[in-house]
């Protein structure tokens, strides 16, 4: 069974090699150059850049070429022209089989069987009667001058007979044109002759206008030469002038730059002695308030050393005398201990016990008594420091101790105003009442510090601040300018009629 299926296998794969290389042997193919003609059974099939099956014995095949041909057009004869004139005319031509399917067939009736050697004899002879005709109704000036006008009537004369045989004339080229009796060679002659003629016409007038333009050319070149010697006198001269112009406006520049850089270098020098003018008074006052300074400082240091040197008192005298008494107590205390203990079976102690309490008052009153001295002492020894610090005051501390109070006394005297809790306004004077009527009141009294300053110490406040230098001077110049426009305005005041 196996053996039976592997044989009925086998014939058929033998069956389609054998259907496949039998159909391959019957297909025809054709490139797109080439038609393939078809006939037998079913009629004429033109297949064009394909294939087809071409089944054996009932149909036949055969291929046309559709590729371009080219050969030459040169008939053996002469022709000739519509003057008489023989010539020989060699040209070249390019046909092909139209594409489409009549013309194909058209073609393949005529040509198929042919060599393409008849091909080509067939067609060259119908292009050269053609030439013949066409160049028997030209004369030969046409042939040789315009052989593309020959061209384009070949390719319509020819068109109307190739198209019966299902060809198409690419191109058509005139390569040469010959004649025996040189009538071509000729027929440039008169034109050479005239063109010669014309040329030696325009070389004898070439050599005539060189000559005349050689001689103006001298003469141009002798009256410029002239001409540039006279302007180049003229150049030099005005040069020298403008040279000498030019050395005396540098001359007068130097002068005048030389006088720019002293009057430059004057302002400088003096611009340099304000500035050091400003400089050194601004040391000056820097100086003047250095020296302030130190003097503020040196006074707090004399503040801080009065206040050091009354801790110091009441650190030693107080504590000193504190010490002295506690241990005088203790001293006592022991002693009447004693003097009890002593006492005790002895009839004098009541006695003894009166002395040691006298002596206890007496050395209670003499320790008190000792550090109200010292007290004493410490005050008077921090006012003479004081005093001594006062003596070192100028009018300008003096005048800065009464500005730094007036603070403190403007508050002192606000401080009931802002205590009060209400304030009941009654005016009896027929004036406006209410709250500005109260600060209005409390701003004369303000007001009214310095005036009960000057009253108490008998010095005025502008004496003082007169004392102080910058101050002082400031008023200096305040009052004198004050003199000097009084002045002027006494003497811009315009004189009465009496004067």
């Amino acid at each position: 069974m196996m053996t039976t299926v592997l044989i009925i296998a086998g014939l058929i794969v033998i069956c389609s090699l054998f259907l496949l290389a039998l159909l391959s042997s019957m297909f025809r193919k054709v490139g797109p150059n080439q038609a393939l003609i078809v006939y037998g059974f079913g009629g004429t099939r033109i297949v064009q850049g394909g294939g087809a099956i071409v089944w054996p014995m009932i149909q036949s095949c055969r291929e046309l070429s559709l590729e371009l041909m080219s050969f030459d057009v040169a008939p053996q004869q002469d022709l000739f022209t519509v003057q008489g004139v023989a010539v020989n005319v060699e040209s070249v031509t390019q046909i092909k089989v139209r594409s489409d399917p009549e013309s194909i067939r058209t073609a393949a009736e005529q040509f198929l069987t042919k060599p393409p050697e008849d091909r080509e004899a067939l067609i060259r002879l119908v292009m050269e009667g053609h030439l013949r005709g066409i160049v028997g109704q030209l004369s030969v000036e046409e042939i040789v001058k315009e052989p593309e006008m020959v061209g384009e009537k070949m390719r319509t004369t020819c068109a109307e007979d190739l198209n019966k045989m299902g060809l198409e004339v690419i191109s058509f080229t005139i390569k040469e044109v010959r004649d025996k009796n040189e009538y071509i060679i000729n027929m440039g002659k008169p034109d050479v002759a005239r063109i010669k003629k014309a040329a030696d016409i325009a070389i004898a007038e070439a050599e005539r206008d060189t000559a005349v333009r050689r001689a103006e050319t001298a003469l141009e070149a002798a009256t410029a030469k002239a001409k540039a010697d006279q302007e180049r006198a003229i150049i030099e001269n005005a040069s020298q002038t403008r040279q000498a112009e030019a050395q005396k406006d540098l001359a007068l520049k130097k002068a005048e730059y030389d006088a720019s850089v002293r009057k430059q270098q004057a302002q400088a020098d003096k611009a340099y002695d304000i500035q050091a003018n400003i400089m050194q008074q601004q040391v000056m006052a820097e100086q003047v308030r250095v020296e302030r300074v130190q003097k503020e400082e040196q006074i707090k240091v004399q503040e801080a050393e009065i206040q050091r040197r009354e801790r110091e008192l009441i650190a030693t005298v107080l504590k000193s005398a504190e010490i002295e008494r506690q241990r005088v107590e203790t001293i006592a205390q022991a002693t009447a201990k004693r003097a009890i203990t002593e006492a005790e079976g002895q009839a004098e102690a009541v006695k003894i016990q009166g002395q040691a309490d006298a002596d206890v008052i007496r050395l209670k009153g003499n320790a008190e008594a000792e550090i109200i001295r010292a007290k004493g002492e410490a005050e008077a020894d921090a006012m003479q420091v004081k005093a001594a610090a006062f003596q070192h005051y100028n009018q300008a501390a003096v005048l800065d101790k009464l500005l730094t109070g007036f603070p403190e006394v403007v508050k002192n005297m606000a401080e009931p105003l802002s205590k009060t809790e209400k304030i009941v306004i009654v005016s009896s004077d027929g004036e406006a009442a209410g709250a500005n009527k109260v600060t209005g009141d409390i701003a004369k009294m303000i007001a009214q510090v310095p005036t009960l300053f000057e009253a108490l110490a008998g010095v005025k406040i502008g004496d003082l601040m007169s004392q102080v230098p910058a101050l002082g001077a400031a008023l200096t110049d305040k009052k004198a300018g004050a003199a000097r426009d009084q002045v002027a305005a006494t003497k811009q005041k315009p004189s009465s009629p009496a004067e």
